[in-house]
């Protein structure tokens, strides 16, 4: 088998496309764009393992293909290097995180370029450049002016390790995301943003977008909208109310007992009130400690065996009957949901009806349908038991019974304003001074960016300031609208402010008059494939659109939301199975394999591995695989010849079907495709010349380098990543369709047509799509797939 030389040929063509300006982007108005997206990286000092690249080889694929469709193709890459990842890092090393953020940053590029990428490197962007941020500044200020970022007061999330507060979304359960230490409830002065105030729209908008439903049902989840009542149950003996909050106030009458979170304030008001009477304080203090040391998941897992500790001594009063109800605090109930506080309605809810038949509490039904002697019954029907309600319909009784108990129906959810304060030093300064006589004042647009001070000691504190608070000639300084003496705010932001937004800086990158001109962003928004991890379904992406939906407000960007296409990119594992970590000893450096085997060699394993959205293992010998796949490319050229054989039906499917897979990101059964055409150009004596040059266009996006070479050795002087994306003929095709059957259980859930020489991977690929099928397959364990080729494909589940 012939072979090519990688290590003479990709560094050639690399710095043959940076000469020719290959990948610079205009705004050309005559052609339609396409803006490709990644999510970019924060740029750790550990460099790139293999598992990084994955999401960029196939953005890099996607750009590339519409490119040769005729687009005009955004596809830029920049820093995320703010934030708690950055400056851990330069504590641990002992550098200034200015400087380790550089070196990271150069390293990074070094591992990119090696790849092949077609990033226009011209719009590269970096969260930490104060060209950049100033205009993070400005919006807070625009969010402050309208009056959507506030100070605060209240307990937060308090790391003790990381020493800064945290938002609800850097949490894991009650421990801080980024360490692993359980946070403390501290209370500080912080700033905080109103992302609550644009919940609903984003709930709204969320229905419209063409998002992988695991991702919008993540935020629905996140954002956790509920309609209810809010009601107080007093304190027996005690100028002490609970407020609860319920969807279901109807079976208010059947409220059996009251539960407080472990963490609720009112807990540790109870404890040092010696009048509450808490006869059990050292079992209660026990629980608590007890709960700080589960996750919220581990708290809410489903079937997880209940647990709890009444307060001896305290009473609460049904609002709609008078009654006297226990009061337990366990820990299923979460302080940042709804009041922290509930009405157990035993009968009537299954969580309850757990804790209540383990703690031998009354059960007592109140809608009529179920038989609650043997399990919670949650459907609707006609009140019982509920005194001169009794009778009326459950939405009926809804207001009727509010009103009763002297409630007020309300909206809640799950998401919390925004907690937007770090008590650290590398981030964007909040651009807000403090005066004695004006209160905070922001600071002017042309006294922007507030740029950090150079210090040497940047350690955290501790106290709830930043170290900033310690620089008296950066702190000190006047008033914007008084001319007094005033206090800039020491408080930096949170990592998650700059990628809020970074995505409409690439379209106007040098732009210091606005944050981006409205023709370039008309032209350029929205994203139209973004792809990143789903680990960012609750939070970049919710802070993102909230950001988007201000600004849209504001008249500075044209579209109610930034990103449309969203695909997800499944994990690359170490060859071990486990995740690929230092730690373990697993990492393997992309270096190694593109000095090894290529960067061509790489990206075509990489997408060939499995679907694109599935988490999969490494595995260095299926990478020679794809690097023999190349060599028998490269070898076929010498079987070319200007009158040689055609498969004319066989590559028109494989123009048609790399194409449509290229679109629908199903990378691995495109390059199956590309494989099946090799396979059959291997067994002519010869191959047509024109044949060859379409299987190194339809390449060309996963193998730019081979290509490259591959169509210059024809006697091409333009580039084959100019070239226009090569046409199929329907009518060829049309001729060779077959009909699919496509059975759940040897049931027939679906048909689709394809190729009589589609594979199987090809196919068990298609008959997925089908919404039919994928509804019967939905929450099921397939156990076989079974494919007859030409014919059918059957799905055997459990």
């Amino acid at each position: 088998m012939k072979s090519f030389d990688h290590a003479e040929i990709e560094p050639k063509w690399q710095k043959k496309w940076e000469e020719d300006g290959l990948y610079s982007v205009q705004e050309d108005t005559s052609k339609d764009k396409c803006y490709v997206l990644d999510m970019f990286p924060y740029p750790s000092g550990a460099g790139l393992h293999v598992g990084h690249p994955k999401g960029y080889i196939a953005t890099d694929v996607y750009s590339r293909y519409k490119t040769m469709r005729g687009y005009n193709v955004l596809h830029p890459m920049g820093w995320d290097a703010f934030g708690l990842p950055a400056e851990n890092y330069a504590l641990k090393n002992k550098v200034h995180p200015e400087q380790s953020v550089t070196e990271n940053i150069a390293r990074f590029k070094e591992q990119l370029h090696k790849i092949g990428f077609n990033y226009d490197w011209s719009r590269e962007i970096n969260t930490t450049d104060p060209s950049y941020y100033k205009w993070t500044q400005w919006i807070f200020v625009k969010l402050f002016e309208k009056g959507l970022a506030y100070e605060s007061h209240e307990p937060i999330n308090w790391c003790p390790s990381c020493l800064t507060g945290l938002a609800n979304e850097d949490l894991d359960g009650n421990a801080c995301e980024r360490c692993g230490s359980t946070v403390e409830k501290k209370p500080i002065r912080q700033w905080v943003l109103k992302i609550t105030d644009y919940a609903d729209r984003m709930l709204e908008d969320l229905e419209d977008l063409p998002w992988e439903n695991s991702v919008k049902e993540a935020q629905r989840n996140w954002i956790g909208r509920s309609e209810g009542a809010e009601l107080e149950f007093r304190v027996k003996n005690q100028e002490l109310g609970i407020k609860v909050f319920t969807t279901r106030p109807d079976t208010l009458f059947g409220a059996t007992y009251v539960v407080l979170a472990p963490e609720h304030s009112l807990v540790a008001q109870l404890l040092e009130n010696q009048e509450s009477r808490i006869t059990n304080q050292d079992e209660v203090r026990q629980y608590i400690a007890d709960t700080q040391a589960r996750t919220e998941i581990e708290r809410t897992a489903e079937g997880k065996d209940k647990t709890g500790v009444r307060l001896e001594g305290v009473t609460a009063i049904n609002p709609a009957n008078q009654e006297e109800l226990p009061v337990f605090i366990a820990d299923y109930v979460l302080a940042n949901y709804g009041t922290g506080a509930i009405m157990a309605v035993p009968a009537h809810d299954e969580r309850d009806y757990a804790f209540a038949t383990k703690f031998n509490l009354p059960i007592c039904e109140v809608i009529a349908g179920g038989d609650v002697d043997k399990e919670a019954y949650v459907g609707g029907g006609e009140l019982v038991n509920s005194g001169e309600f009794s009778g009326m319909s459950v939405d009926e009784a809804s207001l009727a019974i509010t009103k009763h108990a002297g409630g007020e129906l309300v909206v809640r959810y799950r998401l919390q304003d925004w907690v937007f304060s770090r008590q650290r030093y590398w981030g964007e300064p909040i651009p807000i001074i403090h005066c004695e006589k004006c209160g905070p004042v922001a600071v002017p647009e042309s006294d922007l960016p507030v740029t950090l001070p150079d210090v040497e000691s940047y350690e955290p504190t501790g106290t709830g300031e930043s170290p900033l608070a310690n620089i008296d000639e950066w702190v000190n300084t006047t008033c914007p609208k008084c001319g007094g003496p005033a206090k800039r705010e020491t408080n930096t932001m949170p990592q998650w402010a700059g990628s809020s937004w970074y995505y409409l800086r690439y379209i106007d990158p040098c732009n210091d008059t606005e944050l981006v001109a409205k023709d370039k962003e008309a032209y350029w928004s929205p994203v139209d494939v973004y792809v990143g991890g789903m680990e960012h379904a609750a939070r970049h992406l919710i802070y993102a659109r909230f950001w988007h939906k201000f600004l849209y407000d504001l008249g500075t960007v044209s579209e109610k939301e930034p990103f449309q296409k969203l695909y997800t990119v499944g994990l690359i594992m170490a060859e071990d199975g486990r995740k690929m970590s230092k730690r373990w000893g697993n990492v393997i450096n992309p270096d190694d394999m593109v000095e090894r085997m290529g960067a061509d060699a790489l990206r075509v394993y990489e997408m060939f591995m499995g679907p694109f959205g599935q988490s999969i293992a490494w595995s260095t010998d299926h990478m020679v695989g794809a690097r023999r796949f190349l060599e028998r490319v490269y070898g076929v050229q010498e079987k070319v010849a200007e009158d040689g054989e055609t498969n004319e039906l066989l590559l028109h499917q494989s123009v048609q079907k790399v194409g449509h897979d290229i679109e629908s990101f199903d990378f691995n059964t495109a390059i199956s495709q590309l494989m099946i055409l090799v396979n059959d150009m291997e067994k002519r004596t010869s191959v047509a010349q024109r044949e060859y040059e379409v299987l190194i266009q339809i390449l060309a996006p996963f193998a730019p380098h081979l290509s490259e070479e591959l169509w210059e050795q024809l006697g091409h002087t333009s580039s084959v990543h100019r070239e226009p994306w090569p046409t199929y003929d329907e009518s060829v095709l049309a001729a060779a369709q077959v009909t699919i059957a496509v059975q759940v259980n040897g049931k027939t859930r679906g048909t689709f047509s394809a190729a009589p020489t589609s594979d199987e991977a090809t196919l068990v690929a298609e008959a997925r799509k089908i919404g039919s099928v994928a509804a019967h397959l939905d929450g099921k364990d397939v156990k076989r797939e079974v494919v007859v080729p030409g014919r059918l494909v059957n799905f055997v589940v459990g």
